[in-house]
């Protein structure tokens, strides 16, 4: 499926009313070089990322010497009109990028495709946990259209709020009130140190 078709039906879940969020395929290519150390054999890397690519399972696409491309897996991208701050946040960076979620997988593919996410907030919450391998995919130039265009639709600023100031004098002490200490009713707002002799 083109990117452009992508486009156009994602143009038309948006102009719902009750739309909350959209979605798009997109595939996720690996790179697979030789490992620089003798206890890693290989090194995996997200290199890429396919917009209204298909299912694939670890299909080869494409080799150059040692290194072997992959399209490992399909995930969906989703977006929701909740979370426009970190989309804005992720396309206006230096590079605007997807963030890849991988984890070691127990069968016999090498890892398991689990998120591709456009927040870069989403993506630091995986990072976080420390159990699962996050990476930084360059966006395709479409992919960067597509949510800025559903950005533009639902992001609304936060309004700024100038909170009124409190009159009230907190600089202000009544030394001595309630203090048992102070024997004397008509002496209840005296600092006990105040007057000498007023605990004997």
């Amino acid at each position: 499926m083109h990117l452009d078709r992508l486009m156009y039906d994602s143009e038309k879940q948006i102009g719902t009313a009750a739309e909350v969020s959209i979605s798009m395929p997109l595939g996720i290519v690996v790179r697979r070089m030789p490992g620089v150390t003798r206890w890693a054999a290989h090194v995996w890397k997200a290199v890429a990322v396919l917009p209204g690519a298909g299912e694939a399972h670890w299909k080869e696409m494409r080799r150059d010497g040692d290194a072997i491309e992959y399209h490992a897996g399909t995930l969906t991208l989703e977006l929701f009109r909740t979370d426009t701050e970190a989309y804005l946040q992720g396309i206006t960076s230096r590079t605007p990028s997807i963030y890849v979620v991988m984890r070691e997988a127990e069968d016999d593919a090498p890892l398991d495709m689990l998120l591709a996410t456009a927040s870069p907030y989403e993506a630091q919450d995986y990072a976080d946990t420390g159990e699962e391998l996050v990476e930084k995919v360059p966006m395709p130039e479409g992919l960067v259209a597509w949510i800025r265009e559903f950005i533009e639709r639902h992001h609304e600023d936060e309004v700024f709020v100038k909170r009124r100031r409190n009159k009230a004098r907190v600089d202000l002490k009544e030394e001595g009130i309630g203090d048992a200490r102070i024997r004397q009713t008509s002496d209840v707002y005296r600092a006990p140190a105040s007057k000498k002799g007023a605990l004997h």
